[in-house]
């Protein structure tokens, strides 16, 4: 065997496991396995998880906070404008270092599959030509999909829409879209339209930024699940943030929300983003900023997490951890109860395995390929409550990120005493 992984505790199951790995995949798992392995790894009764995954982050974006300024309003506009000052001293060499640093960044907190968004508005594409390399220089580490994503909108400029055409034909994995930042309701309509007509043009996915507002008015998510229904696209649509549906009425929220089940279409929630961006002008009260997260996962909708920005012009925080963007939501989606906090573990592994379509091959199973991690908790509440370091990251059977979780001393009484946050 390549890598033995003992004493491992897995989920749903109460005794501990043993793991067999050998040739970057994962061939046996049981109470014990009995043959000899270039390594061990004693889990010492540790969850094991399969690899979280990223389905909503901005590679181009990452590690520019303050450059060329900060973002003092704390507003998704300001942190545009902020992004379009900045776009025309973009280079190859700084977008690349970023995007692969915060890619290591993710990979040590367990992330092993991320999807990001290039823009495509600057004429140049250098975002998406630079996304496309590091792709290809990271695939040892990270599977990567890229996603064509119109910052300014696709009709807002004469060029936009061949922009996008040209990031399909470098070969981007997903289209994506951004009907609310059109000019009007009509061209947010025909954004979304658009966006479905190149995806099967090019047989890719879909991945929209919708609806990204505190604005109830804004029901652009509506026209996706329609497009889905009738072109007969379902499981391969995504619609990102959504933040307007937790503003809609209710009646219509719940009419939405069973055509979206209809339509099987995947939600993402950004919690660091959508936290800090959405209903800034409300004054009090203040409404939270994200989408309806437990009334769409009651009604068995796809809902996963993204971790959205890495300290740029939006979210000035960050150190690439999904699992601390589970912790988040946990507080600002009233999501406490102790069933929900398996949903939160869901909503960062399978279900964003199925928001990326990756489902099939991912998983700890035998005759899959050996990506997994091993947490510092022994339970899926203690990794929640405590946003665990990964002690051991593994990719295709190898160990790619080793953590070695600090000691914490007290002074009590005159003696030293080890501090341990784990019950």
């Amino acid at each position: 065997m390549q890598l033995i992984i003992k004493n491992a505790k897995l989920r749903n199951l109460e005794t501990l496991m043993s793991i067999g790995i050998d040739r970057g995949k994962i061939m046996a798992i049981d109470h014990h396995i009995d043959a000899d392995a270039e390594k061990v790894i004693d889990a010492k009764g540790h969850l094991v998880l399969p690899p979280f995954i990223d389905p909503h982050l901005h590679l181009d974006a990452v590690l520019s906070v303050g450059d060329p300024r900060f973002n003092e309003s704390g507003t998704l506009l300001e942190g545009i404008q902020i992004w379009g000052e900045r776009k025309p001293f973009l280079t190859k060499e700084i977008l690349k270092k970023n995007a692969i640093e915060a890619i290591k960044w993710e990979v040590a907190n367990g992330a092993l599959k991320i999807r990001t968004h290039a823009d495509t508005t600057d004429p140049t594409l250098l975002t998406v030509e630079s996304l496309l390399e590091v792709k290809e220089e990271m695939k040892e580490l990270v599977d990567l999909q890229i996603v064509a994503f119109p910052q300014d909108g696709i009709f807002t400029t004469k060029e936009g829409l061949d922009l996008m055409k040209r990031s399909l034909e470098m070969g981007v994995d997903v289209v994506g879209g951004i009907p609310h930042n059109e000019f009007t309701r009509e061209d947010g309509v025909k954004d979304v339209e658009t966006v479905f007509e190149l995806a099967e043009k090019f047989d890719a996915l879909i991945d929209i930024h919708v609806d990204e507002t505190g604005d109830d008015q804004s029901r652009f998510v509506e026209v996706m699940a329609k497009e889905t229904i009738n072109r007969g696209w379902q499981g391969r649509v995504t619609a990102s943030h959504t933040t307007a549906m937790h503003n809609y009425n209710n009646d219509y929220a719940f009419k939405l929300i069973g055509i979206l089940k209809r339509a099987e279409m995947n939600m993402i929630t950004n919690p660091f983003d959508n936290s800090v961006l959405q209903n800034r002008t409300d004054g009090y009260p203040r409404k939270r900023g994200h989408t309806r997260v437990d009334e769409l996962l009651a009604r068995e909708v796809n809902v996963s997490i993204g971790h959205d920005s890495i300290m740029d012009p939006w979210y000035p925080m960050g150190k690439g951890s999904i699992l601390q963007a589970a912790n988040l939501l946990l507080h600002t989606a009233h999501m406490s109860g102790y069933s929900q906090v398996s949903q939160l573990i869901d909503m960062i592994t399978d279900n964003s395995a199925k928001t990326m379509n990756l489902a099939e091959g991912y998983g700890i199973k035998v005759g899959n390929q050996a990506d997994l991690i091993i947490l510092d908790a022994t339970s899926e509440f203690d990794a929640i409550r405590l946003m665990s370091e990964c002690l051991y990251v593994i990719r295709k059977g190898n160990i790619v990120s080793v953590a070695h979780p600090a000691t914490r001393m007290l002074n009590f009484g005159g003696e030293l005493r080890n501090i341990d946050f784990k019950l």
